[in-house]
């Protein structure tokens, strides 16, 4: 009985410890700003997010995904400044 209800939410609980993961990580130390730790997060997480995504929908998704970007905004922040810079305009 418990295995199967494990099973139902295996998305949800994962995309947990991916958050607890990640927020441990970025407690530790690190010689590179964390940018190493930060691409092995993003690899991890745009899958796990599309699987959450398509197991409970887009509201659950989008949650994850502030959560996500909550955690690792300044690779959105350096994002967000190589596009601005390449825009014409």
């Amino acid at each position: 009985m418990s295995f199967v209800w494990i099973l139902n939410y295996l998305p949800i609980v994962m995309g947990l410890v991916w958050l607890v993961t990640a927020n441990l990580l970025g407690m530790i130390p690190s010689r590179d700003n964390h940018w190493r730790r930060a691409y092995v997060l993003i690899a991890l997480g745009v899958p796990l997010l599309g699987w959450i995504t398509y197991a409970f929908g887009p509201w659950i998704g989008l949650a994850f995904l502030a959560a996500g970007a909550s955690i690792l905004r300044w690779p959105l922040i350096y994002l967000g400044r190589w596009l601005r810079a390449r825009l014409p305009g």
